[in-house]
C-alpha cells in the first residue's frame, strides 16, 4: 500500500517534465523560425526575458489579486533568465509558475466559496480604488477575505446600478435584486476560476499557449503563436453559418466576444439594441440552457449557437457604457451576397458616386472570381453609367485583408508605375508595381479613412495620396506597416503554428507610415479619436523610419489645391455637427482620461458613478444619429435588381441608412464641388 501511495505521489512529476520538454522544443523552434524569418529579429537576451516575464505575469494576475507578495518574488527571481533557459533548452521553471497559479487560483476558489455564505454589509465605509497603472504585488496571505469581500460588493452594486437609471426604483427593490444578481456574480467568478482550472489542455498547457504567445510578441505585437483549436472555428463558424444571427464577431486583447460587424439584412440587424463593439457576456437558448462566455469552451458555446434545434438564442450584451442588456435574436437562413462592396449615389450640387469597401477580401481557396478589386471595378461601372462627377472611397473601420487585392486596387487607379516597397529582413527591396496601363476611373477621388483603417487600406490610400490621385479626408490611420504569414512550426504539423512578421512596407518617396499612419489631407472630428488602440500603444511596434529606394515614380499634378483644402478647413471649423463632434471629445477625453476617485461601497456611490456619464452616451448617440442634407439613392441597375429581390432591397434599406448619417462624405462631395469650381 505505501508502495503504491508513493507512485501516486511522484506521478505528476514525468508528467510535467514532458510537458515541459514539449514546451522547450515548441520555443525552439518558434525561436529558430523568428531567426530566420522575422523582419526585424531580436537577440535573446535579458530584455527579453524582462518583457516575456511581465506580459506573462500581467496576464495571469492583471488585477494584482490572486498572487501574494511572497508569491509573486519566489516567481520573479525568473525574470532575468528566460533568455539563459532558452539558451540551455530547460524549460523546468515552468514549473514554479504552473504550481504557484493552481494555489492561487484555489486559495481564490476557497475565499468566494467561503464568502458566499456570508451577508454582505452595502453600508460600511469600505471603498475601492482604480488606477490606469498597475497596482503592485503587495498582498499576503490574510489579505484574499478583505480584498475580495470588496471586489464582490462592488461588483454586485455595480450590476444592479446597470439594470435601470431609476435609482428610486432599485433602491425600492434592491433586497430582492441583490439576492438574483448576487449568485450571478459568484457563479461567475468561480466559473471562471474552474474554467481555467478544468481546462481540458490541462493548466500546464494553458500557460504553455500564454507563454509561448508573450515570446512571439516580443519581437512585434502582431507576431504569434497559435494552435488550431476550437476558438478560430468558433469565429469562421460564426460568420459563416447558413442559419445565421448575422453578426461577425472578433476576439479582444481580453479574449472576449466582440460584435465586429452586423450583416445588413440580418437578424441582429433588426434588433436596435445589437451595436457594433459590444461585447457578448453569455448566451442562452429558450430551452434554458445558458452558458457565460467567460467560463465555457468555445466548442460549448458553439454547439449552442449552431445547433439546428435553437431556432432562437438570447445574447447577453455588455455595452460600451457598461450596461448590460438581453436581446433575444431568432436565426434566418442568409443568403450570399453578390459582393461586400457596395455603392449608392449621393447628390449635393453634384453626383458623386460612393463606394464602401468593409474589407479587402479575396478568394483565397482559388474557386471563384471572387475578389475584393474586382467588385469595386463592377461598382464603378454602374457609377460611371449614371455619370457621376466624382468618387468618394470609404475606407473607415476598414482593418485591412488581402494585400494582393490592395495592389490590385490601386493599380485600377493610376495610370502605370511603382505602388510601393517591400523590404524583407535582409534589406531586400521588391518595388510592387502596377504594369496595367489605364485606369478604371480618371475623376476626382476622395477617400475617407479613421483611426481603424489599417493595413491594406493603408497601403491602398498611401499609394493613392502619392500620386496625387486622391484627397484623404478623416483622422489618421492605425499606422501598421507591415506583413505578416501563417508558418507552421514544422511540415506536417497542424497543431502549432506561428504568425511572423515578415515584411515591412514603405511608401514609393521611401518613407513608412508604420507607427505614423496615413496623415489625411484634411482632418475631421472623430468621436472617440483619441482612444483607439493604434500602433504606437505597443511596447514592441516596430519603428517609423525611411529607406532610399530606387523606385521612380510620377506623380500627377497637384489639382487639389491649397486654397480648396483651406476651404474644406474652414467648413469643417463652422460646421454645427462637427462642432458638436470637437465638443464631445473634449467630454470623452475628459472623462475617460481623468484619473478615477475611489468609490464607496454603497448603492448611492456605485450608482452614481456607474451613471455619471449617461448624459455623454446621450450625447453620442444623438449627434451619429443626425442625417447629413444629401440625396442618396442607387444606381440605376441597382434600383432594377432591388425590384424583384426583396432580400437585397431589405439589406440596401439598412446600407443606406448609414451612409444618410454619415458626415464626412458630405465634406467629401463639398472638396469635389470645389475641385470642379476651380477646374472650370
Amino acid at each position: 500500500m505505501k508502495q503504491f501511495l508513493l507512485y501516486l505521489v511522484l506521478l505528476p512529476l514525468p508528467v510535467l517534465s514532458q510537458s515541459n520538454d514539449k514546451t522547450c522544443e515548441t520555443l525552439a523552434k518558434i525561436n529558430a523560425l523568428v531567426k530566420e524569418n522575422h523582419f526585424q529579429p531580436k537577440p535573446v537576451d535579458d530584455s527579453l526575458s524582462v518583457f516575456v516575464f511581465d506580459k506573462f505575469i500581467d496576464g495571469l494576475d492583471s488585477n494584482r489579486n490572486i498572487f501574494t507578495k511572497v508569491e509573486y518574488e519566489k516567481l520573479r527571481k525568473h525574470r532575468l533568465l528566460i533568455d539563459n533557459y532558452i539558451a540551455e533548452n530547460n524549460c523546468s521553471f515552468m514549473n514554479d509558475f504552473v504550481s504557484t497559479y493552481k494555489l492561487a487560483l484555489e486559495r481564490k476558489r476557497s475565499v468566494i466559496e467561503k464568502l458566499e455564505t456570508v451577508a454582505l454589509d452595502y453600508n460600511s465605509k469600505d471603498s475601492v480604488k482604480f488606477s490606469k497603472e498597475q497596482f503592485p504585488f503587495d498582498l499576503n496571505e490574510n489579505d484574499f477575505d478583505r480584498v475580495w469581500k470588496k471586489r464582490l460588493r462592488f461588483d454586485i452594486l455595480e450590476d444592479i446600478s446597470k439594470l435601470s437609471k431609476n435609482s428610486d426604483s432599485l433602491q425600492k427593490h434592491f433586497s430582492e435584486i441583490e439576492k438574483t444578481v448576487k449568485k450571478k456574480i459568484f457563479d461567475t467568478n468561480l466559473c471562471k476560476v474552474n474554467a481555467i482550472l478544468n481546462n481540458k489542455n490541462g493548466l500546464d498547457g494553458v500557460l504553455k499557449n500564454d507563454f509561448l504567445n508573450a515570446f512571439c510578441n516580443y519581437f512585434d505585437p502582431h507576431s504569434n503563436y497559435f494552435s488550431f483549436d476550437a476558438k478560430s472555428s468558433f469565429l469562421s463558424g460564426l460568420s459563416t453559418s447558413n442559419l445565421s444571427l448575422g453578426i461577425d464577431v472578433s476576439m479582444n486583447e481580453n479574449d472576449e466576444i466582440v460584435i465586429a460587424e452586423i450583416v445588413p439584412g440580418g437578424p441582429a440587424s433588426r434588433n436596435e439594441k445589437i451595436e457594433i463593439g459590444d461585447i457578448v457576456t453569455k448566451v442562452s437558448n429558450t430551452k434554458g440552457e445558458e452558458y457565460w462566455v467567460s467560463c465555457s469552451s468555445m466548442e460549448t458555446i458553439g454547439d449552442l449557437i449552431f445547433s439546428d434545434t435553437n431556432k432562437q438564442i438570447q445574447l447577453t450584451l455588455r455595452k460600451k457604457n457598461g450596461a448590460t442588456v438581453d436581446v433575444l435574436v431568432k436565426k434566418k437562413v442568409m443568403k450570399a451576397t453578390a459582393n461586400a462592396v457596395y455603392s449608392f449615389i449621393a447628390e449635393k450640387e453634384t453626383k458623386v458616386g460612393y463606394i464602401k469597401i468593409p474589407n479587402f477580401y479575396a478568394d483565397f481557396d482559388g474557386k471563384t472570381m471572387k475578389g475584393c478589386a474586382d467588385d469595386v471595378a463592377k461598382e464603378i461601372v454602374k457609377l460611371k453609367k449614371d455619370k457621376i462627377d466624382g468618387l468618394v472611397i470609404d475606407l473607415q473601420n476598414n482593418g485591412g485583408g488581402s494585400m494582393a487585392e490592395a495592389i490590385k486596387l490601386a493599380g485600377m487607379f493610376i495610370n502605370v508605375g511603382p505602388i510601393s516597397v517591400l523590404v524583407d529582413n535582409n534589406h531586400n527591396q521588391n518595388i510592387i508595381k502596377d504594369f496595367n496601363r489605364g485606369e478604371v476611373y480618371d475623376g476626382p477621388i476622395v477617400i475617407l479613412i479613421n483611426g481603424y483603417s489599417a493595413s491594406a487600406s493603408e497601403f491602398f490610400a498611401a499609394a493613392l495620396q502619392d500620386y496625387n490621385r486622391a484627397v484623404i479626408v478623416g483622422s489618421t490611420s492605425l499606422g501598421k506597416a507591415s506583413m505578416q504569414t501563417i508558418m507552421p512550426l514544422e511540415e506536417d504539423n497542424e497543431n502549432d503554428f506561428v504568425k511572423l512578421t515578415i515584411e515591412k512596407f514603405y511608401r514609393i518617396s521611401g518613407e513608412s507610415h508604420q507607427i505614423k499612419g496615413i496623415v489625411p489631407d484634411v482632418s475631421t472630428p472623430v468621436l472617440f479619436d483619441s482612444l483607439i488602440k493604434r500602433e504606437d500603444s505597443f511596447e514592441t511596434a516596430l519603428p517609423y523610419d525611411a529607406i532610399t529606394t530606387r523606385a521612380k515614380y510620377n506623380p500627377l499634378p497637384n489639382t487639389f489645391n491649397s486654397e480648396i483644402f483651406n476651404l474644406s478647413k474652414t467648413r469643417i471649423e463652422n460646421d454645427l455637427r462637427f462642432k458638436e463632434m470637437k465638443s464631445i471629445n473634449e467630454e470623452i477625453n475628459l472623462t475617460y482620461n481623468k484619473p478615477r476617485n475611489p468609490v464607496r461601497l454603497t448603492f448611492a456611490d456605485v450608482f452614481k458613478e456607474v451613471h455619471d456619464i449617461d448624459s455623454l452616451w446621450e450625447k453620442v448617440k444623438s449627434v451619429t444619429e443626425k442625417e447629413n442634407s444629401l440625396t442618396i439613392s442607387n444606381t440605376s441597375y441597382d434600383k432594377e435588381k432591388f425590384a424583384f429581390d426583396e432580400f437585397q432591397k431589405e439589406i440596401n434599406t439598412f446600407k443606406m441608412k448609414d451612409v444618410k448619417t454619415n458626415p464626412y462624405l458630405e465634406e467629401a462631395i463639398n472638396i469635389i464641388n470645389d475641385y470642379k469650381k476651380f477646374k472650370q
